[in-house]
């Protein structure tokens, strides 16, 4: 059967679009590209040679539905709804109910380059063309987006299979004049001021497509590749205040030994290693002594450890590689013959494994941050530094409360290492019997982040206080960490509050300057 077709116009606010960056997807989405136009501004563009392939994906829906096949979604219910019958018209109807049936979603809004990820991920998965969706649809989405609109997505509510309907559903309700979003501004505008505002109507959603926007892991996915981007600064990072530490500790060389990594193998712990030798490289406070008195394990196991998480984060980059380029909604539709593939793309399992692997790295990293932040502090375990890096005084608390944060966020961090990806809870009356949750364990990810970054920032923080105290040279890498902080940060003299401290050690770190003097530490050593 024939179908009218959708064209998108040009609008005014189109004709006066001030072009900034650009990002073209095409179904080979980069890590690096999502995160900078997750991030914005960048103008979201479809490759041309794309949507003229979904628009002949859709031709073979067409042609499908003119047979009379039988069609998920399409001519049945959904879920367990399944086994009714809809006829065309009432399954087209249905698309704008489909979407806001879904917007079941509860909690606070997830961040604005969170739902932007998911948007674009959701766009390149469509742009490979199996999913029966028509153009102007994908293209719709890109202009609201290009227009500076973000949709309101809360956080709760999917489990990852069939991929992420709650927060989809709310994401693309804009499109038919419901949901709200958030203009350039962080003003709260309704779905049809949005459209009224661009002077554009609300989409009339056909067969399949309610369908086709709802099913698929890219809210998921988006997140994985915020995480894994945020993650690979974390992990030079925590490379860099170990490397202080280490040197504040008045430790040996010999763990840093490249025949020591080559005897054990593995890319993670070698990368540390080497990153620890070029940060202390010149370094007047270690000791190259191997044998007899030996250091303990959070500054002498720093590879094997760091180099664990690396591992860790190695794989979930991979499964974040691969998801955001991944065709995720059911069913499928294939053109050479026409047919319909009903299957499980949409199950999130691979994202929830990375997850919960990631957390549990992230969580055992930490824990070796704190344990250097407590032996930095310790009079009985620092070798010679004042007591708690104060002035001295025997009044005097200096950094001893950074050791109680830094041990709090510990303990969240290791409630959010519990593997949710083991978890189910049937749903759609036993229909969708078996789900990742993997959306939780993304959420608890973006969580264990945050605490990472805070432990190190208080590590940051505190050897750079002992490493004044101690006086000397310090390394080259280790110095220009120092003199990066000091710039932001007096050193302590008598007490005052840590907090302000902790959090311009954060901003730094978020930053990626840290991690860069670690990672340009080889032209030095």
């Amino acid at each position: 059967m024939s179908e009218t077709r959708l064209d998108f116009e040009t609008t005014a606010s189109d004709r006066g679009h001030e072009m900034r960056d650009s990002l073209v997807l095409d179904g080979h989405l980069s890590r690096h590209a999502l995160n900078w136009a997750a991030t914005g501004p960048v103008h979201i563009e479809l490759s041309p040679e794309c949507l003229k392939a979904v628009d002949r994906n859709r031709s073979t829906l067409d042609e499908l539905v003119a047979k009379g096949a039988l069609i998920y979604g399409v001519t049945t219910g959904v879920g367990a709804l399944m086994v009714n019958d809809v006829d065309l018209a009432e399954s087209a109807a249905a698309q704008d109910d489909l979407l806001r049936s879904h917007a079941a979603g509860w909690g606070d809004p997830l961040p604005n380059h969170v739902v932007r990820a998911g948007v674009i991920v959701r766009l390149n998965g469509l742009l490979r063309a199996h999913s029966g969706i028509r153009s102007a649809v994908l293209q719709r989405i890109a202009h609201i987006l290009n227009s500076g609109f973000v949709p309101i997505v809360p956080r709760s509510g999917s489990l990852g299979a069939s991929g992420d309907l709650a927060p989809s559903a709310h994401a693309f309700l804009p499109l038919i004049g419901d949901g709200e979003l958030l203009d350039s501004s962080g003003r709260r505008v309704t779905g049809a001021q949005v459209l009224a505002e661009l002077e554009i109507a609300p989409l009339t959603l056909s067969y399949k497509e309610g369908l086709s926007l709802l099913n698929g892991t890219h809210f998921m996915a988006g997140i994985a590749a915020i995480v894994a981007a945020r993650v690979e600064v974390l992990l030079d990072t925590a490379d860099a205040t170990a490397a202080m530490s280490t040197e504040a500790l008045l430790s040996a060389t010999s763990p840093f030994d490249p025949r020591v990594q080559r005897l054990r193998g593995g890319e993670g712990q070698s990368r540390t290693a080497m990153n620890l030798y070029n940060t202390t490289f010149g370094s007047e406070h270690l000791t190259e002594y191997c044998g007899g008195r030996q250091d303990p394990y959070s500054t002498r196991c720093v590879p094997q450890v760091h180099g664990s998480a690396r591992l860790g984060a190695a794989f979930f980059g991979q499964i974040a590689d691969n998801e955001i380029n991944a065709v995720t909604d059911n069913p499928l539709v294939f053109a050479d013959p026409p047919h319909i593939v009903s299957a499980g793309n949409f199950h999130g399992q691979a994202l929830a494994l990375g997850f919960d692997t990631l957390r549990i790295a992230v969580a055992d990293l930490a824990s070796m941050a704190e344990r250097r932040v407590f032996r930095l502090l310790a009079p009985s375990e620092n070798r010679g530094l004042p007591a708690f890096l104060g002035d001295g005084r025997g009044a005097s608390s200096g950094y001893m409360l950074s050791q109680y944060t830094a041990a709090a966020l510990l303990s969240e961090l290791r409630a959010l290492a519990y593997p949710v990806s083991t978890d189910n809870v049937p749903t759609s009356g036993g229909q969708e019997d078996h789900v990742s949750m993997g959306m939780t364990g993304a959420l608890m990810a973006m969580d264990a982040i945050d605490r990472l970054q805070g432990i190190l920032s208080i590590e940051l923080v505190c050897a750079t206080q002992a490493l004044d105290c101690r006086g000397g040279r310090a390394g080259v890498g280790t110095r220009a960490v120092h003199e990066l902080l000091r710039a932001q940060v007096p050193p302590l003299g008598r007490d005052r509050s840590p907090a302000a401290d902790h959090e311009a050690a954060r901003q730094l770190i978020e930053s990626g300057a840290v991690a860069a003097i670690v990672r340009n530490c080889h032209q030095w050593a």
